[in-house]
């Protein structure tokens, strides 16, 4: 795909103009075959799974795009290659445009909420006869836990090692995104602005921290630039560029790796060197200085000349806004950030969440922040460390319980704010992470949405999952210690699978 958002621009103040440009990284919709399924009881799950499946129709389109864990892995293990280069100590390591973001529509979102008026089951016994044995398979390594949740009523159908703290790889973008939600609202919008200087000698492009700034945006801020200084009289321009929203080290603690570019206020398309718009990729070690680059090269094409390279500054005091460019809706970004595992952007979502607590936006802030977010919403948190907002950092520790409520607390009648975290989980055999995960001809096909885990000895699943009774249940299933990824992924799978057959 090649579109690119735009979002809303406006010239000088107030003046907005909107475009209906998509979002960088969306892959394309995919039109899954005919699913066949035998009639019964057992079926009534497809009254309320329709939400499930009916929402690749209804909406029109769902994410597809690939893995990124996998690339996970390749930039830990390349880490680990240079660390042992350099004589460091051993470490194992792991491994835009396009569509509309995941389908949120009225009607999907209504479905999702049919479950409630189901009555709850009166025991357990059958669900923790089939969890159990797929739990304790080799592929799972040494450490396994889970927690499955019925979403209408809060009550645990099963448990094992709730509260046992574990590595959750992409899965803490769950919590990343319910903090963000939580604290920003689905309708929040980043806004990166152009300034001028009260001597009207000097603009300055000011980063708001908006990962999918691209070119088309950029684009369309120098033609607003440009609109407003002729308007104003003003001539040639100096041209500075401002990242003093973001704090601290810029670097992941992973450190350099073709999953996550340098964290900065400023950045143009995620950093990314290739035409890709998804997945690892060749990174830049100066997101900030090639957006503000290529923002000169298109100041010049309208007609706006500069007198040098631009250089890092901040805005002066007393600068008037020109032109400014918002974001897609949190909600979208949620959404794509999920679907795709976007690293970029939920170190981002950590970071506004940090800004909203007037907490610094730099890794430590953003892990109070969101610690704090959380715990003011009642979640269980203990011995959760939230290093960070993508889940590449080893450092990360949260419990299947922690992840299961989240996804409950979603789910919640009293919490639509936080619904875009449903409806941007991946889709079981359809969209994002779980495209191929599931087959076609497979019964838990469409019935599950879950946001895969993957780093090197670490694998995890978590998300939902409509059972034969129509409940929607929220699960989390997170393993150490697997030696295959390709195995212990098969085995959550399974688990998953598992639960959309359940009955008690």
């Amino acid at each position: 795909m090649s579109a690119r958002e735009r979002g809303w621009s406006t010239v000088a103040e107030p003046v907005q103009r909107p475009t209906d440009e998509p979002l960088t990284g969306w892959g394309k919709w995919k039109a899954p075959k005919y699913l066949k399924r035998g009639s019964g009881p057992g079926d009534l799950r497809l009254v309320a799974g329709s939400a499930v499946l009916g929402l690749v129709v209804a909406a029109g389109a769902v994410l597809a795009a690939g893995p990124w864990d996998s690339g996970q892995r390749k930039a830990e293990r390349d880490r680990v290659a240079a660390q042992q280069r350099a004589g460091g100590a051993h470490h194992e390591g792991t491994t835009s445009d396009g569509p509309a973001p995941a389908p949120s529509a009225p009607a999907v979102l209504k479905a999702l909420g049919a479950t409630t008026g189901l009555t709850a089951p009166a025991g357990t016994s059958g669900l923790e006869a089939a969890l159990a044995p797929l739990l304790d398979v080799p592929a799972l390594g040494s450490v396994r836990t889970a927690v499955v949740v019925d979403t209408a009523t809060g009550k645990q159908l099963y448990a094992r090692g709730a509260g046992t703290p574990m590595t959750p790889a992409s899965t803490v973008k769950i919590a990343t995104t319910v903090a963000a939600l939580s604290a920003l609202g689905p309708d929040h919008r980043i806004a990166t602005t152009v300034t001028l200087s009260p001597d009207s000698r000097t603009l300055t492009l000011v980063g708001g921290g908006d990962p999918t700034l691209d070119e088309r945006a950029l684009r369309a801020l120098a033609a607003d630039t440009a609109r407003s200084l002729r308007d104003g009289g003003t001539g040639t321009v100096r041209l500075t560029y401002d990242t003093s929203r973001y704090s601290g080290p810029a670097l992941h603690p992973i450190g350099p790796n073709e999953n996550i570019a340098p964290v900065s206020a400023l950045m143009a398309g995620e950093g990314r060197l290739d035409a890709s718009d998804k997945g690892p990729a060749p990174r830049t070690d100066d997101p900030a200085g090639d957006a503000a680059r290529t923002f000169a090269g298109l100041l010049g094409d309208a007609g706006v000349s500069t007198r040098s390279a631009p250089s890092s500054g901040r805005s002066a005091a007393g600068s008037r806004t020109v032109a400014t460019h918002l974001s897609k809706p949190l909600s979208a970004l949620v959404e794509r950030a999920l679907t795709n595992s976007d690293n970029d952007i939920a170190e981002a979502l950590a970071r506004q969440t940090a800004l909203k607590a007037g907490e610094p936006a730099s890794f430590a802030g953003s892990r109070r922040a969101v610690t704090a977010r959380l715990k003011a919403l009642g979640l269980p948190l203990n011995g959760a460390r939230l290093s960070d907002g993508s889940g590449l950092d080893r450092a990360d520790k949260v419990t299947a319980g922690l992840l299961a409520r989240l996804l409950a607390l979603a789910a919640a009648p009293d919490h639509p704010e936080l619904r875009h975290v449903l409806t941007g989980l991946p889709i079981a055999g359809f969209s994002g992470t779980l495209d191929d995960r599931y087959s076609q001809t497979s019964p838990a096909t469409g019935l599950i949405r879950a946001k895969t885990g993957t780093l090197t000895g670490v694998n995890s699943l978590a998300g939902t999952a409509v059972d034969a009774r129509g409940r929607l249940l929220a699960f989390a299933f997170l393993a150490s210690g697997t030696t295959s990824p390709g195995e212990a992924e098969a085995s959550l799978d399974a688990l998953a699978a598992t639960l959309t057959e359940a009955t008690r």
